[in-house]
């Protein structure tokens, strides 16, 4: 009987633990947006994601200027950045993108060299976009 009861209470445990029961709120679907509230070198960057089956299935990290143009299309900027910090803004933004897509999860997501001040503010971004998902509120989130 002892047996029974205990092996009732690890089914129990098992099922809380599988069912996501981590005291987290789940994503709601749909698009969410974070960006940050300053131009910074003339750039103002931005994470969109979307969440589907509370899981983010697409992420764009980037940035804009003043004119909407996105920083990761400046070829001028790449080759320059690129020489000077081994990376350049359409690898980073991709790959901070990716990280988030593949752990779900911004503390999971290692800077890379050469873009730490980017991996900073996605860091910031990830969070603020997650949370705006958790309540789904669609607006767009101004990050300090």
């Amino acid at each position: 009987m002892k047996k029974q009861i205990g092996l009732w209470i690890l089914l129990l445990l098992m099922i809380f633990l599988l069912s996501g029961c981590s005291g987290q709120p789940k994503m709601k679907d749909g698009f969410y947006t974070a960006e940050t509230a300053e131009f910074e070198h003339g750039w103002k960057e931005y994470l969109c994601i979307m969440v589907k089956n509370h899981t983010i299935v697409y992420a764009e990290f980037n940035a804009k200027d003043t004119s909407g143009f996105i920083k990761a299309w400046d070829n001028a900027y790449m080759e320059q950045m690129s020489v000077a910090n081994g990376t350049y803004p359409n690898e980073y933004t991709r790959n901070y993108a990716a990280q988030l897509l593949h752990s779900q999860n911004p503390d999971e997501v290692d800077t890379i060299s050469g873009a730490t001040n980017s991996g900073n503010n996605f860091l910031k971004l990830s969070k603020a976009v997650i949370e705006q998902a958790q309540k789904g509120d669609s607006s767009t989130i101004v990050v300090e």
